[in-house]
């Protein structure tokens, strides 16, 4: 098909698949969601950033860890479950 005169073919796009995962951890239900990296923004001085997964909550989204298509559960919820522990439980707060 031709485009017209004057319109600009789109660059490659990726399709991410959003995934998630809830688990529950010292009777607390935990809500991880994965988003898609984001093209750096020159104009607003924002770096690129890689696909990565996020703890939801309260209306605010905390980084834990980079999203790795076709990890398995039982890793996710180990990696999720540190994670947890550090920042939750741990000495360091989220938001920190």
């Amino acid at each position: 098909m031709k485009r017209p005169a004057g319109e600009q073919q789109a660059g490659p796009v990726t399709k991410h698949s959003v995934e998630q995962r809830r688990i529950t951890y010292r009777g607390r239900e935990y809500h991880f969601v994965s988003y898609d990296g984001l093209p750096a923004n020159e104009k607003r001085a924002q770096a690129a950033t890689a696909p990565a997964w996020f703890l939801m909550g309260a209306g605010t989204r905390w980084e834990v860890l980079p999203f790795r298509p076709g990890q398995a559960p039982q890793e996710l919820d180990r990696l999720f479950t540190e994670w947890i522990e550090a920042h939750v439980f741990g000495t360091t707060t989220l938001g920190a």
